[in-house]
C-alpha cells in the first residue's frame, strides 16, 4: 500500500495525541463537587488526558472508516510502539543522576516518574479500547452497508471507550489503592460518559473529515469480520 501525504498527517496527529495524553494523564483535574443530597460532597475529578485523548478515537474512526481495519491496526501498533519508546526515554532520564546544581529532580520524578501503574493501565487500556473501537466500527459498516456513519462512530466509541475508561482507571489508580472502589467506579463511569459526549459533539466534524478524505483518497474500505485480527501490521 502506498501511503499518501494525507495519511501520514493523520498518523502523525494520532501518535501526537496518544503521547501527549500519557504524559498529562498523571494529573487529576477537578470537575465539580456534588453537595448534599447527591453524593455527600463528593469530589468529581478526571485525568487531565480527558482534554485530548478522545480525539484519538475520532482519528481512529477516520482511519478505519476510510482506510480499513487492517491499516488502522498497523497505526494502533505503531502508536503503541511510540508510547513505549517515550516511556523508556523518560524512565532512563529519570534514573540518570542529575548534575549537582540542578534542583528539579523531585519535580521531574513527581510528574514524569509516575510510570509503572499509569503506563500499565494506559497501554493495556489503549490496546483493548482502540482495537474494540476499530473492530466495532468495521462490523457496523458492513452490517449497515456503509450507511449511518453517526451510528458507527458513536457506537464504536461506546464500546471502545467503555473498555478504555474502566481498564485504565482500575489499573492506574486501583491497584495502588490510591482510590477506593466507589471512587474508581464513579471516575471511570464519568470518564466514559464524557468521552461519548465528546464523540457525539464531534460527529459533524467527523462527517466532514471522512467525506473529504474519502473523496481525496478515492478510498472507502469494507472489512469482512474474518479480517478483524488485531495481530498484524499493515497486512
Amino acid at each position: 500500500m502506498k501511503f499518501s501525504g494525507t495519511f501520514i498527517i493523520i498518523v502523525a496527529l494520532f501518535i501526537t495525541v496518544l503521547i501527549t495524553s500519557n504524559i498529562v494523564a498523571v494529573k487529576l483535574i477537578h470537575i465539580l463537587t456534588l453537595p448534599e443530597p447527591f453524593l455527600g460532597d463528593a469530589l468529581i475529578f478526571l485525568p487531565a488526558s480527558i482534554i485530548i485523548f478522545p480525539i484519538s478515537y475520532i482519528i481512529g474512526d477516520v482511519l478505519t472508516e476510510v482506510y480499513g481495519f487492517r491499516t488502522a491496526r498497523g497505526v494502533i501498533w505503531l502508536g503503541f510502539a511510540c508510547n513505549v519508546l517515550v516511556a523508556i526515554v523518560l524512565w532512563l532520564t529519570g534514573i540518570i543522576p542529575a548534575v549537582i546544581f540542578w534542583e528539579n529532580q523531585d519535580a521531574y520524578m513527581s510528574i514524569l516518574g509516575q510510570f509503572p501503574l499509569i503506563l500499565m493501565g494506559s497501554f493495556v487500556a489503549y490496546l483493548i479500547g482502540e482495537f474494540s473501537n476499530s473492530a466495532t466500527l468495521s462490523i457496523l459498516k458492513v452490517t449497515t452497508n456503509g450507511k449511518y456513519l453517526w451510528l458507527r462512530t458513536i457506537g464504536s466509541t461506546v464500546v471502545g471507550q467503555g473498555f478504555d475508561s474502566f481498564v485504565f482507571i482500575f489499573i492506574a489508580f486501583g491497584i495502588s489503592g490510591a482510590l477506593g472502589p466507589e471512587t474508581l467506579f464513579r471516575t471511570a463511569l464519568l470518564q466514559w460518559w464524557v468521552k461519548i459526549g465528546y464523540e457525539a459533539l464531534a460527529t459533524p466534524l467527523t462527517y466532514a473529515v471522512v467525506n473529504y478524505i474519502k473523496k481525496k483518497e478515492q478510498m472507502d474500505v469494507y472489512d469482512p469480520p474474518r479480517s478483524l485480527n488485531p495481530f498484524g501490521v499493515f497486512r
